[in-house]
C-alpha cells in the first residue's frame, strides 16, 4: 500500500469535485521524527497561486471535505499557514495494513503496469582489463535492473561491450607485427599488449596507418582479422565474467550485444542520414552538423559519422544501436549508465537519433550519469603511478581488510567461515557505500569508512538483520511459524510500523530517478528506529503474550524488509558474524 499514492488521490479527488483538475505532484512528503505528523502536503501553495486563491481557505476546504468521507487511513487533518495539510494515519489502519505483510511474498508491494525496459550498463572495453571507472556504471545498472524486475519491468540487460574500432586494429596489427599467432592469446597479457600497441600508435606513423587498415578489415570481417578478434573477445569476456560473479552482478553472456552487432546496419544509417538531409559530405567524409550545439567557434557542432577511408565512427554504432533498440526491440525505456563526462556526447546522439525518426514520439531515453570516485585530494581514484586501479584488485583488497576485521571480532570462526564472510562483506561494502551516495556525486574512496560497522555501510545494515535473527534464536522461536496479531500500544511500535509501510513508496521514487541511494538511506533509517523500538520495546522479558507477539512480529516484517531492500540493490546478508 502507497500512503503518499492514497493521499494524493484523495485530495485530487477533493479538488476535482471544486472544478480543479491536479495532473502534477502535490509534493507530498515525509515528515522526520521531529514533528508530530507523519505526511505534510505542501503543494496547495503552488495550486493557489495559479487560481490566484489563499492557500490556506483552499487547503481548509480539503480538509473539511475528506473530513466528511471518514476515510479510515486518517487520525487527523489539519491546517498550518500559509497553506500546509499536516496528516496523522490513524493506528488501527496501520495494524490492519501491516498484518497483511506478514507473509506476502512482496510486502504486499504491488506491481506496476509493465514496460519493456533496456538497461544498458557496465559496457568495458575488449583486450583491457575492468579497473575502478567500471565500477559505479556496473553496480548502479544492476541495481536498478533489480528493482525494476521486483515492481514487474520486463527488463533487458544490455552489455555493450567495445569489440570493434581502432583499439582493436591497433592490437591486431601488434599481433600481425610480431608473428604472435592468435592461438597464443590465452597466453598472452592482453593489457601489456595494448599499451605497447598504443605507444607504437602514438609514436609510429606507419604503424598507427596499418591498425587503422586492420580496423577497416575488421569491419569488412576479413578472416584473418576475425580470427584474432575472436579469440581476443573470448579471452577478455572469461576474465570479465569472474568479476560479474564476484561483485554478484546478474550480467552474463546473453546479455553482451557489443558494437560489432551493428557492423551491418551501419552504411544503411549513413545513407538514412544522408537522405534526409541530417548528413552531409564534408572534404570526403560524412558529417552532422547540429545547431542545437556549438564549437568552441561558435558554429554548429560537427558530428562525424563515416572517415575518408570508409570507417566508421562511435556515432554511428550508437545511433545503429538507438534504432535497433527502438525498433526491433520495441522499447518503452532506454537507460544508460555512462559517466557524467559523455553527458554532451549523448545529448548528440539522442538529438539526431530523434532527428531521423529513429525514436518513436512515447519511448524514453535517459542517460543517467554518475559521478567520479575519488581520492583524498579529489581527484580520480587511481594508483600512485596515475594508472586506473584494477577492479580485481580492489574487490581482492576489500576481501582481505574485510577477513582481518571479521577476524578480530570473532576469533572462534573456522578458515571457511571466515572465507564466506570476508567475501560476503568485502564485496557488500564495496557495493554498498557507492550505491548509498548520490549517483552525480563524486565521492571519495575511503576504506575506514567503508567496512565500518557504524553509520550507513553495509557491515552496519548485516549486522542490523543478525541481530534481529538472534532475537528468535534466544526466544527459540522459529520466524515463519508466527502467530498473532499487530498491536500499536506505543510511539515506538508506531514510527517502526511507519517506516515499514513506506518501503513501497521509496522503492517507486528510487526507479522514477535511478536513485538507489533513497533505498540505502531507508534501509539505514529503518535499522536506526529498529534499534531504538528494540531498547524502548521489552521483546525477550516481555509479560505480555500478546505484545510480545507483536514485537515479534514487528521485528519478522523488518528482517524481511532489510533483506528484500539489500537483496534489490545487490547487497549480500549473512545470517552469522
Amino acid at each position: 500500500m502507497n500512503i503518499k499514492l492514497i493521499i494524493s488521490e484523495h485530495i485530487k479527488k477533493t479538488l476535482k469535485n471544486k472544478n480543479i483538475i491536479v495532473s502534477n505532484d502535490l509534493m507530498i512528503i515525509r515528515t522526520s521524527d521531529k514533528k508530530k505528523w507523519d505526511y505534510q502536503v505542501n503543494g496547495i501553495i503552488k495550486i493557489s497561486k495559479s487560481l490566484n486563491q489563499d492557500p490556506y481557505t483552499i487547503s481548509t476546504s480539503i480538509v473539511t471535505q475528506i473530513n466528511c468521507y471518514n476515510y479510515s487511513i486518517y487520525k487527523k487533518l489539519e491546517v498550518s499557514k500559509p497553506g500546509f495539510i499536516n496528516i496523522y494515519i490513524n493506528n488501527k489502519w496501520m495494524e490492519i495494513d501491516i498484518q497483511k505483510r506478514i507473509y506476502s511474498s512482496r510486502l504486499g508491494i504491488k506491481k506496476v503496469k509493465p514496460q519493456k525496459i533496456i538497461i544498458d550498463y557496465s559496457s568495458p572495453n575488449i583486450a583491457k582489463e575492468m579497473h575502478i571507472g567500471h565500477l559505479r556504471s556496473t553496480i548502479l545498472g544492476d541495481s536498478i535492473a533489480k528493482i525494476m524486475e521486483f515492481l514487474g519491468h520486463n527488463v533487458i540487460r544490455t552489455n555493450h561491450i567495445g569489440d570493434c574500432g581502432t583499439n582493436l586494429g591497433m592490437i591486431i596489427a601488434y599481433l600481425k607485427k610480431n608473428f604472435l599467432l592468435y592461438q597464443d592469446i590465452n597466453k598472452i597479457n592482453l593489457e601489456t599488449i595494448y599499451q605497447k600497441s598504443k605507444k607504437l600508435f602514438d609514436t609510429d606513423q606507419k604503424f598507427s596507418q596499418n591498425a587503422r587498415n586492420q580496423a577497416l578489415k575488421l569491419q569488412n570481417k576479413e578472416k584473418s582479422c576475425l580470427k584474432i578478434w575472436k579469440k581476443i573477445v573470448t579471452h577478455t569476456i572469461i576474465k570479465n565474467d569472474k568479476i560479474y560473479k564476484k561483485l554478484n552482478i546478474t550480467l552474463t553472456n546473453k546479455h553482451i550485444i557489443g558494437e560489432s552487432f551493428y557492423n551491418d546496419m551501419l552504411p544503411q544509417i549513413t545513407q538514412e542520414l544522408k537522405d534526409k538531409k541530417i548528413a552531409i559530405e564534408h572534404n570526403g567524409a560524412i558529417i552532422v552538423f547540429l545547431n542545437k550545439f556549438k564549437n568552441r567557434n561558435g558554429n554548429p557542432m560537427g558530428i562525424l559519422i563515416q572517415k575518408q577511408d570508409g570507417a566508421y565512427l562511435y556515432a554511428t554504432i550508437d545511433l545503429a544501436c538507438l534504432k535497433y533498440r527502438c525498433n526491433t526491440l520495441k522499447a518503452d525505456q532506454i537507460l544508460y549508465y555512462v559517466d557524467s563526462r559523455q553527458q554532451q556526447y549523448f545529448k548528440q546522439i539522442f538529438e539526431i537519433a530523434k532527428k531521423s525518426g529513429y525514436i518513436p514520439k512515447n519511448t524514453i531515453i535517459k542517460h543517467h550519469a554518475f559521478g567520479m570516485i575519488c581520492s583524498k585530494n579529489k581527484n580520480p581514484f587511481k594508483t600512485r603511478s596515475g594508472e586506473n586501479i584494477k577492479l580485481s584488485k580492489l574487490l581482492n583488497e576489500s576481501i582481505t581488510r574485510a577477513r582481518k576485521i571479521t577476524k578480530s571480532k570473532n576469533k572462534n570462526l573456522s578458515d571457511q567461515q571466515l572465507d564466506y564472510l570476508s567475501e560476503k562483506i568485502g564485496i557488500s561494502a564495496i557495493k554498498y557505500f557507492d550505491l548509498s551516495k548520490h549517483r552525480l556525486t563524486d565521492y571519495i574512496f575511503k576504506w575506514d569508512k567503508m567496512l565500518s560497522f557504524n553509520g550507513n555501510t553495509a557491515p552496519y545494515m548485516q549486522y542490523a538483520y543478525i541481530r534481529i535473527l538472534s532475537i528468535f534464536k534466544k526466544l527459540n522461536t522459529p520466524m515463519f511459524k508466527l502467530t498473532g496479531k499487530i498491536i500499536l500500544t506505543n510511539v515506538y511500535e508506531k514510527k517502526l510500523t511507519m517506516k515499514l509501510l513506506q518501503f513501497e513508496e521509496i522503492i517507486l521514487e528510487s526507479s522514477e530517478n535511478s536513485t538507489p541511494h533513497l533505498i540505502c538511506k531507508y534501509l539505514y533509517e529503518l535499522s536506526t528506529i529498529f534499534s531504538i523500538f528494540y531498547e524502548k520495546c521489552s521483546i525477550l522479558f516481555s509479560k505480555d503474550r500478546k505484545i510480545q507477539k507483536s514485537r515479534l512480529l514487528l521485528s519478522f516484517i523488518t528482517a524481511r524488509t532489510l533483506k528484500k531492500g539489500l537483496h534489490m540493490i545487490g547487497v549480500s546478508t549473512v545470517s552469522y558474524m
